[in-house]
């Protein structure tokens, strides 16, 4: 299926940030040379990402081997690597590919660093595009092997991109990070074992043929051990506690993007695992059971912070459990709306990162204790922070109100008393996320400097690296020289997300009747196994 441009376009998303990863580590040090190429190979992929998109809604699934490795005998799968673009993995590609695009802007905008010239910078860029070519090849992946692949590219980018620095928190956190990701990756690798062990195959087109003749037992036992592998990537609690310590002691554009994609990764695998492989329904008390305790201990977690960065760390955790509670309905309406959240949280969760990136240069600071009247200080900034918030929280005509009714209609379509209360817990997630940003507003916004308990500290920063007269670096307290300053170049970034969040919602027609058409190929399972075994394996 699909036009002749599609099997051109297909593995562009990969191929381009990796190749431009090996331009900027030949550039070294000449700065305006990355920065150049950085910007222009992330713009192609957004074109290339909304080709996809276009493709994969006109002709339906596309599916590539690489290489030119089909299937050696008719009704068995190809025997090299397989890239799959349908309705699902077009969009995130897509969604992805505007992120990462205006997170580097900002962070080229920031200075990419917080902290002096003397930080690591030149290693930023290549490390980051590394990170972009993982994230597209974990969506385009059409065997587990290859999106274990795509994980292990995001699990080695990451880590160096959260401990950017080399201070002594993000060292601390980076280790904790990668020690839960390798425990994640050996888990994911049973789970291939095991899995190839039943069927002889990894390619997942096959294995949702080949699992029907497995016992339903052994179905089971596996969906268990990928979703133990996906939950603790996507933070699904009980496998969420590791995430509120990782990201906020990255710096801004480091912590958005990680935000805003590594968990929706994870999200996408369990939906590709739930539908494609496992279709049966066996485990979705379980998610529902998980999508409602995410939900809650997330919000609840986020009630006792008064850093903004853990806060939102908790209400990221929070609202995965909106998506699993989408993926666990089983129905076409669930589904539609969790695809609709994903694209909706990616925006307004990394946009609120780089919020707060922009409240650190304004103000100095990001916990509570020692900030306060930011709106009079900086009405744009009081407005960018408003209208990232209330779209969290989910207020009308906002994006996630749109993601959330679409969510609780799917509930209440299902009835049953699990379903229920998903609903009530969405919504009472819902009312507390509310309460969690109005507490940042009326604290950080709102109240003057003068009553804040520690505002008298808030021009300080621990972030910065200072030179030993042995030529040895160590962190340092320094006081900031750009505080109150928000550079034009973080600012443009922070407000193109937000635009891009309101035309999720002034398109919410048209974009969700893209989501539900997504949905109805990623139950119906039909188009994909054509694309990649042929018309004899449907």
């Amino acid at each position: 299926m699909g036009s002749h441009l599609a099997p051109v376009l297909t593995p562009l998303p990969v191929l381009i940030p990796m190749l431009a990863a090996a331009m900027t580590l030949i550039a070294g040090r000449r700065r305006r040379l990355q920065r150049t190429i950085t910007v222009l190979a992330l713009s192609v992929m957004v074109v290339v990402s909304a080709a996809l998109v276009h493709l994969a809604d006109r002709d339906g699934t596309i599916a590539l081997q690489v290489g030119g490795w089909g299937p050696t005998e008719p009704g068995m799968g190809p025997l090299g690597i397989t890239l799959v673009v349908d309705r699902l993995s077009a969009l995130m590609l897509v969604v992805s590919s505007v992120v990462l695009l205006a997170v580097v802007f900002y962070a080229i905008g920031q200075g990419i660093r917080d902290g002096n010239e003397h930080e690591p910078i030149s290693i930023f860029l290549p490390t980051y595009l590394v990170l972009s070519s993982g994230v597209c090849m974990a969506f385009l992946a059409g065997d587990l092997f290859n999106l274990f692949v795509g994980f292990e590219v995001l699990l080695s980018a990451s880590f160096v991109l959260l401990t950017v620095g080399a201070s002594k928190e993000r060292v601390r956190a980076g280790i904790s990070y990668v020690m839960v990701s390798m425990v994640s990756s050996m888990v994911f690798l049973l789970g291939i074992a095991l899995v190839y062990a039943a069927t002889g195959t990894l390619n997942m087109a096959e294995l949702s043929v080949r699992l029907g003749d497995v016992s339903g037992g052994t179905r089971t036992a596996l969906f268990a051990v990928l979703l133990v592998a996906f939950g603790i990537k996507a933070a699904v609690f009980p496998l969420s506690t590791w995430l509120p310590d990782s990201y906020p002691t990255a710096p801004a554009p480091v912590t958005a993007v990680f935000a805003g994609l590594l968990t929706k990764v994870g999200i996408y695998a369990i939906i590709r695992a739930h539908s494609l492989l496992f279709p049966d329904g066996g485990m979705d008390r379980v998610l529902l059971v998980a999508g409602l305790l995410t939900m809650v201990v997330g919000i609840l977690g986020a009630i006792a912070q008064s850093e903004i960065k853990r806060l939102l760390s908790f209400t990221l955790v929070s609202h995965i459990g909106y998506m699993v509670f989408g993926i666990a309905l089983s129905t076409e309406l669930g589904m539609s709306g969790a695809i609709f959240y994903v694209t909706h949280h990616i925006l307004v969760q990394t946009t609120l990162f780089l919020v707060v990136g922009l409240i650190e240069r304004q103000a100095g600071a990001s916990t509570l204790q020692r900030l306060g009247g930011l709106a009079a200080a900086s009405p744009l900034l009081a407005f960018v922070f408003v209208v990232s918030a209330l779209n969290l929280g989910g207020i009308p005509p906002f994006s996630g109100f749109i993601g959330k009714v679409a969510l609780l209609e799917a509930g209440a379509q299902v009835g049953s008393v699990l379903a229920w209360t998903l609903v009530a817990g969405s919504v009472i997630t819902s009312l507390l996320t509310l309460y969690v940003v109005t507490r940042v507003w009326t604290k950080a916004f709102w109240r003057s400097r003068e009553d804040a308990p520690e505002g008298h500290l808030s021009t300080s920063s621990p972030t910065a690296l200072v030179d030993n007269t042995d030529g040895s670096m160590d962190i340092a307290l320094v006081d900031r020289n750009d505080v109150g300053r928000m550079p034009v170049g973080m600012l443009l970034p922070t407000g193109a997300l937000i635009a891009v969040g309101l035309l999720l919602s002034v398109l919410a027609g048209p974009i969700f009747a893209y989501t539900e058409r997504a949905a109805k190929e990623v139950l119906d399972r039909g188009q994909y196994i054509t694309a990649v075994l042929g018309e004899s394996q449907r």
